[in-house]
């Protein structure tokens, strides 16, 4: 078959971007053709993929979003395909993988009544209805539990339309068996001491990944438990703002921000702690590659895998609603508490060997080549 798959921006460091990478790999892997449309493609283009970059401009992202639509209709009419695989909701689509949450709950629950007047909500809930409507064809791949009852509450989508996955996790995120001897590297590489504690907070938007939450959080620390912390954001996005934010907390000199890149391993097996206090999270893979790698979690409840850390036992779950001073709290709790980060250690590496965290792109895979039973 020729599979067509479309993505609005496609980047190596980005959680969809990866999904969709593996997913189309493994459809390609069975012996299918793979032309991918997109508006942005950074990095490398994968031997045998036909990616199209539409030469689209707007001021607005709405209406640059409905001009890539139709560009790519065009192109479908005059190259059809046998199924048409997308990553951002949109009309069209044969299969559609919810990497994000329900945009019509968050527009009545989170914004002003207001916001629904404006251009950008009714070009969004238009694209989100398209997938989702009773009488759309599409197929869902969900990722997220909490979601699916979110999008039948709104639109009524019939159940047979959603396909749960397990989680997709990349098999070099696991522990090595030599990984005291990375974590002995690294720690070495970035010249970090003996007793000190390393924070990790990885992924791309770091306003909802509550990085601002995190800094709050190291700067409430207890002074001689803060004096040996220090904190690596990682992710591609612009940290003006937060390196602002640390300085007039006081902690500039012990948070790091790194952009997106590719031995993030490395840093799960070096780290003591992975913070993730995010304001809002359709899964939060990171979650599942602390916990593989053997490295404790600290994060909150509205991610959509926080409860695996929960069923792992392999670190904290900050509780809604959010209060900053829970955060504070569990925080200073525990990386005062070595033996306890050991124990979730463990539980992360048993968890691993056990649970199916990793075969959520052959499952992809089976639903998009075979159709709808």
């Amino acid at each position: 078959m020729q599979l067509a798959f479309i993505l609005y921006k496609y980047f190596p460091f980005g959680g969809l971007q990866r999904d969709f990478m593996r997913i189309a790999l493994e459809c390609q892997r069975r012996g299918h053709g793979i032309r991918v449309y997109a508006m942005i493609w950074e990095g490398e283009v994968p031997d045998g993929f036909e990616v199209l970059i539409a030469p689209v401009k707007a001021l607005f992202n709405h209406t640059r979003n409905e001009r890539f639509t139709a560009w790519v209709e065009r192109d479908l009419a005059a190259r059809p395909v046998d199924r048409v695989v997308g990553f951002n909701k949109m009309p069209g689509l044969d299969v559609y993988y919810a990497a994000d949450p329900c945009f019509e709950d968050k527009a009545q629950t989170l914004r002003n009544p207001i916001y629904r007047r404006w251009g950008r909500y009714k070009h969004f809930a238009e694209y989100e209805r398209a997938v989702f409507a009773p009488d759309s064809k599409t197929d869902v791949l969900m990722i997220s539990e909490v979601q699916q009852p979110l999008f039948v509450k709104h639109y009524g989508t019939p159940a047979a339309r959603f396909h749960l996955l397990p989680p997709g996790i990349a098999q070099d995120r696991r522990a090595p068996a030599n990984a005291a001897e990375v974590r002995a590297e690294f720690r070495e590489e970035f010249e970090l001491g003996a007793d000190e504690l390393l924070l990790v907070q990885i992924g791309s938007g770091f306003k909802t990944k509550g990085v601002d939450r995190s800094l709050k959080a190291l700067a409430a620390l207890p002074r001689e438990l803060k004096k040996r912390t220090r904190l690596y954001v990682i992710g591609q996005d612009d940290p003006k703002p937060f390196q602002l934010q640390a300085k007039a907390l006081g902690v500039s000199g012990q948070v790091e921000f790194l952009k997106g890149r590719s031995d993030i391993p490395r840093f799960l097996l070096g780290a003591d702690l992975l913070i993730h206090p995010a304001y809002n999270e359709n899964t939060g893979t990171v979650l599942l590659e602390a916990l593989v790698s053997g490295l404790p979690a600290l994060v909150t409840d509205v991610c959509g895998y926080a409860h695996y850390i929960e069923d792992a036992d392999a670190g904290r779950v900050v509780p809604s609603p959010f209060e900053q001073s829970t955060l504070d709290s569990m925080l200073a709790q525990v990386l005062a508490d070595d033996e306890q980060r050991a124990i979730w250690r463990r539980n992360g590496l048993i968890y691993a060997d056990s649970a199916d965290l990793y075969s959520m792109p052959l499952k992809a895979a089976d639903v998009i080549l075979a159709g709808r039973p």
